[in-house]
């Protein structure tokens, strides 16, 4: 592009040559996610898609969109963004898969005031990554540099993700019944929800990003605070081939208390047994440091489980032990029984 042309914009804030540079950069990062049915490349208005619809009577596309939230200002703090892009992909690729669907591609939005080439490239390994996790394509995404919007040294994340399920293999809860066992997937912490507590709990503590993490050896508060959000996919996919899931739950915002409901019929209730899995060393911590009651961690952070599924109890044992062939903990939390009052449908025996 000529210089000239470009000269007022780049004078207003804007450098269309780093645009076109991160382009560049990431485009072998792109190609390396791209699954069989990708027909287009980056660059494009649109990325083009061709499912493969064979053994689908009739097909369904499921979608879900999320950000990072505020886990991206301690990214900003700690100089570190090479798991964040992880996190995004993660948040919508948990949710469409809780409804049985195989996520096909993703695409990502990055904001910023200033484009740095060096951390947008590093952000963006990160998300392609994080197709790869969950086995869909990074499609496209688009790149903006505004300045005055963010604050120098900050940028914004969002994304999305489509996938597809065959209607008679949607999942919806409708089929949960008194007596059915509840099992809960481990999280590798606090995944990307609850940042705003955290960040103000860790601001009080007094700890530094590279200070050994309270009851974790070997880990910094840096290491701790940014692990990436799981990614389910492979494990539960997996799972589905034999296993007659009736409900699942990705336990982000609300944690136990609002994300479990979504999933149960009005007649029944979710009867979760406190203590029944291994916390993280995090959950602990934001307690004491935070004086917070453990109903409080329940419904704020995932506490330690970030996916829930509901299923048959003779199918209890088996399912444990698949999921955790794929080396994630799995633990029976829990069990399904009659509702008794209009109030809450969650109940946590401490």
């Amino acid at each position: 592009m000529s210089s000239d042309r470009s000269k007022a914009y780049t004078q207003a804030g804007v450098d269309i040559a780093a645009g076109n540079a991160l382009v560049s950069r990431i485009k072998a990062l792109v190609q390396g996610t791209h699954t069989r049915g990708v027909l287009s490349d980056i660059g494009g208005f649109g990325g083009l898609f061709r499912p493969d619809l064979s053994g689908m009577n009739d097909p369904v596309l499921v979608s879900s969109t999320d950000g990072v939230g505020t886990k991206l200002k301690l990214a900003f703090a700690f100089h570190k963004h090479d798991t964040v892009g992880i996190d995004l992909v993660a948040m919508s690729a948990n949710d469409i898969l809780v409804q049985g669907a195989t996520p096909l591609f993703f695409l990502d939005y990055f904001a910023t005031g200033k484009l740095d080439v060096d951390t947008a490239h590093t952000v963006i390994s990160g998300v392609a990554e994080g197709c790869r996790q969950a086995g869909c394509a990074l499609l496209g995404g688009e790149t903006a540099e505004m300045p005055d919007m963010y604050a120098p040294g900050e940028y914004d994340l969002a994304g999305f993700c489509v996938g597809i399920v065959d209607n008679a293999k949607l999942i919806d809860g409708s089929s949960i019944q008194v007596g059915d066992s509840i099992v809960g997937i481990g999280s590798s912490g606090l995944h990307s929800n609850g940042y705003s507590l955290a960040r103000k709990i860790l601001t009080e503590s007094g700890l530094e990003p590279d200070s050994p993490f309270p009851g974790e050896a070997g880990a910094s508060v840096a290491d701790v605070l940014l692990r990436p959000t799981i990614i389910y996919v492979e494990a539960v996919r997996q799972l589905l081939r034999d296993i007659n899931v009736k409900g699942m739950a990705h336990i982000t915002g609300g944690g136990f208390y609002d994300n479990i409901p979504r999933v149960l019929p009005a007649q029944v209730e979710a009867h979760v047994n406190f203590g029944s899995w291994t916390m993280p060393p995090v959950f602990t911590w934001l307690q004491e440091a935070g004086h917070l009651s453990w109903p409080e961690i329940l419904q704020i952070f995932n506490g330690g489980i970030g996916y829930v599924l509901v299923l048959s109890p003779d199918q209890t044992e088996e399912t444990i032990n698949r999921i955790q062939a794929f080396n994630l903990k799995a633990w029976h939390i829990g069990n399904i029984a009659r509702r008794t009052t209009d109030d809450e449908q969650v109940l946590v025996a401490f």
